[in-house]
Formats: C-alpha cells, structure tokens, sequence
C-alpha cells in the first residue's frame, strides 16, 4: 500500500502537470513552464519569511506572485528592448530562482528548505505524513493535495475549454471576438505557478519542469488538436509515473530522476516511431504511382502489339 500511495500520488501530480503544460505547448510557449516552475521557489521562500509558515495558501499566494512577476517582467523585457522574448524568460527565471537560493543560504535557520529537495523532492516519504479526522485515517496529505490540484486543473479545462482552445489556435480570431487573450494567458499563467508551487514539495523542480513539457511535447508528435492532446498527455504522465517507478525500485536511485528519466526515453521512442511512419508514408505514393506506371506501360505494350 505504501508504494501505491506513491504512485497515485505521482500520476495525479504529473497528470496535472501534464494537463496545463499541454496548453503551454500549443501556445508555444513551454519555456515558460520552466520558467515558473523555477521562479516559483523565489515566491515560496518569501512568503515563508514574510508569514513564517509553509502552510499551502500562504505558498500559493507566493507562487502566484512569482509566476505573474515572471510573466510580465520577460514580457517587458522583451517589449523594451532587442531582446527576443525567450531570452528575456530565461534571463528573468534564472536570475529569481538563483535569488531564492541566495536567500535561503542566508536564512538557513529561517527557511526549512534544503536544496536536494528543492531539485529533487521526496516522493518517497510522501506517504508517512497522514489527514486524520476525528479517529478516521484519510490517507497522506500529499494525495489530497494532488488530487484537490487534478480536480482544479480538470474542471477549469472543461468549464474554459473553447475559450482555451480559441486562444491558443487562433489569437487574431478571438481578439477580432471580443476575447480578452491576455485574460486568459494570465489565466494560464496562474494555473502554471499554482500547479508548480502543489507539485513543487512533492516531486521537486526537475520532474515538475519534466511532467510540464515532456507529455505534451511527446502526444503533439501525434496530434495537434487540444482533446486528443489533452489525453494522450495525460496518459503519457501515467506511464512516466509507472515505468519510473519500476526503474527507481529496481536500481535503487531517486524517484524523480528515474520519473524524468522515463518520460524523456517516451518521448524519444515516439519520435522514432513518429519518423519511421513518415518515412513509409511517404514511400508509398511513389510506390503506387510505380505500380500504376508499370500497369500503364503494360497496357500500352498491350495495345501496340494488338495494333
């Protein structure tokens, strides 16, 4: 049961990830995952020093400013200066998630925040910190934040999926609509760093940077519309989640590295799979119009011995 509650815990985490990262890949606009998902820890140790808690509303808020703060600054940036756009992200992210290093080595006595689980996690004793109500045992915190985090990221994808889904194909078209696209890439934006800064404590910075690109990037290697990738993300992360398990238990290393490792080896393999498709695909009109040829010379072959 104890391995369960990890895996559970894992898929609904990287399920979510997976969910709202898949957005950010149709927008092209992944590098901003990895962006959040870093910069949220400046968020986090601040709101610890400003409220003296790690309760999660209190890290939320944080994460919230963090991502929006990430977000406008690269966007200013850019728009400011000859800088492109993803240089600005990465000179922005980088340079708040090394503040938020800097300040937890000189509060080390105030942030209880190391930076092995900062990169790592620890998903393995995810299920030893328990919900209890009355004298009922509801399970590990860490799985209902997860699935509270699912539910979240589910029902605002179901409740705003045109809107979503308009945004993100055709920007001019929703603009010329009446739709507030900058609403709603805030929107995104704030999903982005709540879901980080959720994920954040259970699995670390690598696997949420991991699980917010890879599933999406690997199921748009076959689809490019939202539902189906929206799904095939979605199982993607779960096989990720399972298959790194299995990988971490038998050679006895990190879950999350084991978890990142595989979600990047499934990618790998559906790019091959994806190219050798393409590849007999586009050999087989040239071999039908072979046939067709050769069934054409046939017949006028025919025909000229006839005559």
């Amino acid at each position: 049961m104890y391995e369960l509650w990890i895996v559970i815990t894992a898929a609904l985490t990287a399920v979510s990830c997976a969910l709202v990262g898949s957005l950010l890949i149709l927008r092209r606009m992944a590098m901003l995952g990895d962006a959040i998902s870093h910069s949220v820890l400046l968020g986090i140790v601040i709101s610890y020093l400003l409220f003296d808690t790690l309760a999660l509303p209190a890290l939320l808020l944080g994460a919230l400013f963090a991502g929006l703060l990430t977000a406008w600054l690269s966007t200013a940036i850019s728009q400011r200066s000859i800088i492109q756009p993803d240089a600005s992200l990465g000179l922005v992210f980088i340079w708040m998630f090394a503040l938020a290093l800097v300040l937890i080595a000189l509060f080390a006595d105030r942030v209880h925040l190391d930076h092995h689980h900062v990169v790592f996690g620890e998903m393995a004793f995810l299920p030893f910190e328990r919900w209890r109500w009355l004298d009922y045992d509801l399970g590990p915190r860490a799985f209902w934040i997860a699935l509270a985090l699912f539910g979240l990221n589910l029902s605002l994808l179901i409740l705003a999926f045109d809107r979503l889904q308009l945004t993100s194909f055709a920007p001019g078209f929703a603009i010329s609509l009446g739709v507030s696209v900058g609403f709603w890439h805030y929107l995104l934006v704030s999903l982005v760093s709540v879901t980080a800064v959720a994920a954040f404590d259970l699995m670390g910075s690598i696997l949420v940077v991991a699980f917010l690109v890879i599933p999406g990037a690997t199921a748009y290697l076959i689809s490019q519309r939202l539902k189906p990738l929206l799904w095939l993300a979605s199982v993607y992360a779960i096989a990720a989640v399972i298959l790194g398990f299995g990988l971490a238990w038998w050679l006895d290393t990190a879950l999350s590295a084991a978890m990142a490792f595989m979600s990047g080896l499934l990618f790998v393999l559906t790019l091959l799979i994806q190219r050798i498709r393409q590849v007999q695909q586009s050999k087989l009109p040239h071999h039908f119009s072979l046939n067709q040829l050769d069934a054409g010379e046939a017949k006028h072959i025919h025909h000229r011995k006839h005559d």
